[in-house]
């Protein structure tokens, strides 16, 4: 399951793992990347996985729910 970025349904999306955190980069977080993250119960791959990271609202959505 490939998809284009502008087209994900992002209530699919769960089991998300945020990495490359580093606190000395707060509010930032320039680092942060998509680690892994299921699509309608699927795990997704690396190349989805690297297109969803390049979506910086929703990488930042997920750390902030991750870290705090």
């Amino acid at each position: 399951m490939e998809f284009d970025g502008s087209k994900i349904d992002f209530s699919k999306i769960s089991n998300v793992v945020v990495s490359g955190i580093d606190f000395s980069d707060y509010p930032k977080f320039c680092d942060a990347y998509i680690a892994s993250a299921d699509y309608n119960g699927v795990p997704m791959t690396e190349l989805e996985l690297d297109e969803l990271s390049q979506d910086g609202e929703f990488v930042s959505k997920s750390l902030f729910k991750q870290v705090f």
